[in-house]
């Protein structure tokens, strides 16, 4: 209801090529609100993330209703860019089991069109230069403090680490407001001085801390993508990631077995990077530069590619 009379205030200036929609937007009521302007403008769906698989908190129920529009939107878009590959194929997975659910109609014949509609196209992400390094080294978590980023493991690791004698420092930051900050917080005031920042930065305060890192370290448990991993990797820290969710997509193959991590062993393996982190950063070396293919202007140039080829096409098609 908002976001319509600005659209279509705007295409009575210059009307649009073309409509990109992110995940939350219920394609189905702003187009019926746009049918008298924009009834022939292709429209892309770009799905950071989705509301049937994205991980819920222990005994919450799946939201139907988000679920249902996804779905909508799915089969209403011209094309779908998600994020990752990682992040097509877990929901195109889930999707069988949530339309088998409907006793009449089911619409799984629909499944094969909306697996044509979908494209893989990263997440633009601006790389903070890295900076010279100080000791101890910096360990960094720089997700947001919600149960599916599981930042808490994080802390409990390096709490394991500093009973154990290891010589570091650490800045946990990101967005804790609300989520697990009642039990992060404390966690970390019993790391005490090795507590260099935390919680939410303004940028100017992030890229520094990210420039300074030495390691960043994950224990996600949902990663469609990996903005701040990306940028901290793109910045020059060893990063220590789970060997799941997008980061095997987003670590190129040849770096998996020096700093991906199998399931159960994110303490050891911090452990191992820290008390060798020259070797590390040895086998590491050109990881900070592989993430420039995640740089706004090489992505850009993607997404320009394909908006412009569906544009043209569709125009071409109503010609």
């Amino acid at each position: 209801m908002t976001l319509a009379p600005s659209l279509i205030n705007a295409a009575t200036v210059r009307p649009p090529d073309l409509l990109v929609a992110s995940d939350m937007i219920d394609l189905g009521d702003l187009l019926a609100r746009l049918r008298t302007t924009h009834a022939e403008v292709p429209v892309v769906l770009y799905l950071h993330e989705n509301q049937l698989t994205y991980p819920r908190q222990r005994e919450e129920q799946l939201d139907i209703g988000l679920a249902w529009v996804t779905w909508r939107n799915l089969t209403l878009a011209d094309e779908i860019w998600c994020n990752s590959a990682f992040h097509r194929d877990e929901l195109l997975a889930a999707l069988p089991t949530f339309l088998d659910s409907v006793p009449d109609e089911n619409h799984l014949d629909a499944l094969s069109d909306v697996t044509a509609k979908m494209r893989v196209h990263p997440v633009g992400v601006t790389i903070p230069d890295g900076r010279d390094r100080v000791e101890p080294p910096l360990v960094l978590s720089n997700q947001r403090w919600h149960h599916d980023k599981d930042v808490g493991a994080v802390v409990r690791a390096m709490l394991r680490l500093a009973d154990d004698g290891a010589n570091f420092r650490t800045a946990v930051i990101g967005d804790d407001r609300g989520g697990l900050a009642d039990e992060i917080h404390p966690m970390l005031d019993r790391l005490g001085d090795r507590v260099v920042a935390r919680g939410l930065q303004d940028r100017a305060d992030y890229e520094r801390i990210l420039g300074e890192a030495d390691i960043v370290v994950s224990a996600a448990r949902n990663e469609f993508f990996g903005v701040a991993i990306v940028e901290a990797v793109g910045a020059g820290a060893v990063p220590v990631l789970p060997n799941s969710v997008a980061y095997p997509e987003v670590i190129p193959t040849e770096f998996h077995s020096s700093v991906l991590y199998e399931t159960g062993q994110l303490r050891f393996a911090l452990a191992s990077t820290l008390a060798d982190l020259p070797t590390r950063r040895r086998e590491a070396a050109g990881l900070a530069a592989a993430m420039e293919r995640f740089a706004w202007p090489t992505v850009a140039a993607g997404y320009d590619r394909n908006a412009v080829a569906l544009a043209s096409s569709h125009s071409d098609g109503a010609n």
